[in-house]
């Protein structure tokens, strides 16, 4: 206690030990600290000097701190898997140095390939400059060599004389006139669109004496005329409507030759003008035989010799229909072609000339030649005679059981009404017309009334008599539709009519109806007829067909189209260049002001291709071709195979004669937007293609905000005044190309397969090529036609909605078809296709061909069309039967006819039989 005490107390009892006690615990903490130091600072040092030195011995078994095999130290178990880690990387590291080096290998190869592209690009464009300074300098020789082998053509100075110009020479006598002499060329240049003038008769005297129903048709027709005009100074022709007239305000010869003379225009001699005397019965009087009418035409349909001016006056059918269409449903079928009477006819003679039979002489003494003055004895001797002998059933009859309409002295009278009449002749194969026995009397209106009413219900006329003069004789030729014999024959008309083959009468049957259907059905045939003629007889061109006017839809483009796999995946097939340069249309007709000097004569009826039925139509009655193809291109060429054999230049060219063309797509549309434009991106990249026309078939226009496809050509949305399927086949102004591609927006058909199909149809352009066929057939209990759509090897239709035709149906499926076939596709909103096939295969007389082996074209996944609907069938049916009432007969044909790609192979259902294969 007491030395503790003295330690706090700083040494208090032993003197110098606190002293001592303090400096050694200094020395101690001193001492530990050193010692710290050096352990921890020169120990490590001292192992590692150690550890890195004592592996340097050469005996690997005395190594005891030194690095371990990779073996080794994988024993560990925690260490594998960061082994295999280093490995893995390793050999990556490895490859991908290899890789780096082998692609600066390939890089330094494509750079020397750039430079020598870039050599040769260089080489190209001076090779360009070349061809291009070649060819101005060629494209300059020809211009001059143009320029000194071709005269300096200008169009003609139209010459228009004052009206009272009297320095046209005089013919001898006004029966001698023709053209040459009576009618001044000058008011009618080539350029002059062949202007008329038409008189309203209103404003004259013996207008009030004109029958009115004949008055009220004429001037419909005029105000619809495309060559009419209201300026009389520049007319070439002058129409005045005389007749028919009423037989109690008939004004007297005198009067009437009086009021025609004082005419503004008339200039003293009537030169240019045309004196129309219309007839609507068969009692209508010649009363213009005794009238002064100078050099001006007449047409009407009675004519004696010595007033009929052949080349310049014209025989003119009567007007039955003034003012009503021809109802097809009460026209009997064409078929079948033998009907119940052979032969048949009623008539009788009011007046007759002196017979030669009274004189008792014998034939062989006629013969001789002295023929008699009037054959009409003989003729109703024989023709009694075969009627007695029960060979064939004939009908003749001599003498009305009513009585007899009025009629010119030795003309036969008809007989009963015409309703009567025309009963009489659905069952007459053939009908008799016996020509007067006046041979001065070269037509009347009661034989014109007779080969009017047998052309319209199908009889085939037989004429008896060859001088007489039908109805616009000089532009028909009569003996495709009609049997002219001379009455000294009559002996032999029955042999000759036995003898006639059933094709021959078939089609000598379907040329009648179309002669009736086109010059003699309506005024405004009859009218139209009547300026053709005069118009072909001073060669000057018909005017241009109108074509639709498309009203365009505004719509925004620049939706870059996509290319759909499935359609350009095409193999190896070349399908031609994609059009670059602006689309390029259709020569267009060449021929405008040389035709009615070069093919006047040629025979266009019996012609093959498409004329051979058709060959004129109501807006150009006369020649066939004139106004079909101004707006159209050129008409059907024929296209042979080029220059050479080589399939490579054909699979990158069109060739042919025609080696450059492209067609136009025509696609009809009803709200499907999404449909439409999937449809119209398929389209890019499509060779030949000039544009695509969107016919917009609703009321309801495009979304404002529907982005367009930009497909490379341009895209033409139309709008149409109606909700109509017969829009799909309007001739449009946009229409630029010969070939259209009809198409449904809802078709999926592969880029390869539309230029297969536009190969094979420039090589038949009068026909309809296409991939959909359907065929009719013929239902035994119902005894009628039905429509087929099943898989078949015989078809006679193509669906144009996938399908490649000819600019020139659409003018005559919209203008000369008959409408009733319209307004039928607008009643049922369906059969458009149908009717497409029904008037080509009835033009052509030849079937549709169908290319490739695919039967349905839909795409996958698109909206039900109305084709899904039951009653779609149904409707179909009755298109069928009311199409063949309007033609008369059924114009389709069948055929097993494919034309086939290597392409592509025939798929059939296992029942069905193998098909015959065109490739």
């Amino acid at each position: 206690m007491t030395g503790y005490t003295m330690l706090r107390n700083g040494g208090v009892g032993n003197g110098g030990q606190p002293w001592m006690l303090r400096w050694s615990s200094r020395i101690r903490l001193t001492w530990l600290s050193f010692t710290l130091f050096i352990i921890l600072v020169f120990f490590p040092l001292i192992a590692h000097y150690y550890l890195t030195t004592i592996d340097d011995a050469d005996d690997a078994g005395k190594r005891i701190f030194g690095p371990r095999t990779g073996n080794e130290l994988c024993e560990v178990k925690h260490v594998q898997d960061l082994c295999r880690i280093r490995e893995s990387v390793s050999e990556e590291l490895l490859q991908l140095e290899a890789k780096r080096q082998e692609l600066n290998s390939e890089i330094a190869k494509l750079n020397l390939k750039i430079e020598a592209c870039k050599k040769s690009i260089e080489n190209a464009k001076q090779d360009l400059l070349q061809l291009k300074n070649v060819i101005s300098q060629t494209e300059h020789s020809y211009k001059e060599l143009m320029a000194q082998n071709q005269p300096k053509l200008s169009l003609p100075i139209r010459l228009l004389p004052d009206k009272d110009d009297v320095t046209f020479p005089l013919p001898k006598s006004n029966r001698n006139c023709r053209l040459h002499n009576c009618f001044d060329y000058s008011r009618c240049p080539l350029t002059s669109g062949f202007p008329v003038y038409v008189y309203n008769s209103d404003d004259y005297p013996f207008g009030s004496s004109l029958d009115p129903l004949i008055k009220q048709a004429f001037e419909a027709t005029v105000r619809t005329n495309v060559y009419v005009t209201e300026n009389a100074n520049i007319a070439c022709v002058y129409i005045i409507l005389v007749g028919e007239m009423q037989e109690p305000v008939m004004p007297k010869p005198t009067e009437l030759e009086q009021q025609l003379h004082s005419l503004p225009y008339w200039r003293t001699d009537g030169h240019n003008h045309l004196i129309i005397n219309l007839s609507r019965k068969s009692e209508t009087q010649n009363f213009i035989y005794n009238i002064s009418t100078g050099r001006a035409m007449i047409a009407q349909s009675t004519f004696y010799d010595v007033q009929y001016r052949p080349g310049f006056d014209i025989v003119v059918s009567p007007l039955v229909h003034a003012m009503s269409e021809p109802n097809f449903l009460e026209i009997p079928p064409q078929v079948p072609v033998k009907r119940k009477y052979l032969f048949s006819f009623q008539g009788e003679k009011i007046e007759s000339l002196r017979s030669s039979l009274q004189e008792v002489r014998s034939f062989e003494e006629e013969i001789e030649g002295n023929a008699p003055a009037d054959y009409d004895d003989r003729i109703i001797t024989t023709l009694k005679a075969v009627q007695d002998s029960k060979l064939d059933f004939v009908l003749v009859e001599f003498t009305c059981k009513n009585q007899p309409k009025a009629s010119l002295p030795t003309e036969w009278a008809l007989c009963g009404e015409r309703d009567d009449r025309l009963e009489l002749l659905k069952l007459s194969t053939f009908a008799l017309i016996i020509t007067p026995g006046d041979t001065h009397l070269v037509i009347s209106a009661g034989c014109a009334m007779r080969l009017f009413e047998a052309l319209e219900v199908g009889a085939i006329p037989v004429v008896l008599g060859e001088q007489v003069q039908l109805p616009y004789n000089d532009v028909i030729r009569w003996n495709e539709a009609a049997l002219i014999i001379p009455k000294p024959r009559i002996t032999e008309v029955h042999f000759l009519l036995r003898s006639i083959s059933d094709n021959d009468l078939l089609a000598m049957r379907r040329q009648g109806r179309f002669l009736w259907e086109t010059y003699f059905s309506t005024s405004d045939n009859v009218f139209s007829t009547v300026l053709a003629i005069i118009r072909t007889r001073i060669q000057i061109p018909a005017a241009p067909i109108r074509e639709e006017t498309a009203v365009e839809i505004p719509h925004r483009s620049g939706k870059a189209a996509g290319t759909d796999p499935n359609m350009a995946d095409n193999g190896d097939l070349d399908l031609g260049p994609v059009e670059t340069e602006p689309p390029y249309a259709s020569p267009k007709y060449l021929r405008n002001f040389t035709l009615t000097a070069m093919d006047i004569y040629r025979n266009w009826n019996s012609a093959p291709g498409p004329f051979h039925l058709f060959p004129y139509t109501p807006f150009d009655p006369v020649l066939p071709s004139e106004a079909k193809f101004l707006g159209s291109g050129t008409g059907f060429r024929p296209i042979g195979g080029g220059a050479g054999g080589s399939g490579k230049e054909f699979q990158a060219a069109l060739g042919g004669n025609v080696p450059r063309e492209q067609f136009t797509v025509v696609m009809l549309t009803y709200e499907r937007e999404e449909v439409l434009m999937n449809s119209l991106e398929r389209l890019n990249g499509l060779p030949y293609l000039n544009k695509v026309v969107v016919v917009w078939n609703s009321p309801k226009l495009p979304s404002e905000d529907l982005l367009w496809p930009d497909i490379g050509v341009p895209i033409m949305v139309v709008r149409t005044e109606k909700n109509s399927l017969n829009n799909r086949f309007l001739p449009w102004d946009e229409i630029e190309t010969e070939a259209i591609l009809s198409i449904d927006d809802d078709a999926h058909l592969r880029h390869d397969e539309i230029m297969f199909g536009f190969r094979v149809w420039r090589e038949a352009r009068d026909r309809i090529v296409g991939f959909p066929g359907r065929y009719h057939a013929w239902d035994i209990p119902h005894q009628s036609w039905l429509y087929n759509s099943n898989y078949s090897c015989e078809l006679s239709m193509v669906l144009t909605g996938a399908a490649f035709f000819h600019k020139y149906y659409a003018y005559l499926y919209s203008y000369v078809m008959p409408q009733a076939i319209r307004d039928m596709v607008d009643e049922y909103i369906n059969c458009e296709d149908i009717a497409m096939n029904f008037l080509v295969s009835h033009l052509t007389r030849k079937p549709p061909i169908k290319v490739t082996s695919r039967w349905t074209f839909r795409c996958p996944g698109c909206p039900q069309a109305l084709s899904h609907d039951d009653s779609h069938f149904h409707e179909r049916h009755k298109c069928i039967n009311f199409f063949v009432k309007v033609y008369g007969y059924m114009p389709l044909l069948y055929t097993q006819f494919r034309v086939d790609s290597v392409l592509f192979k025939t798929r059939l259902p296992h029942d069905k039989t193998k098909c015959f294969k065109f490739i």
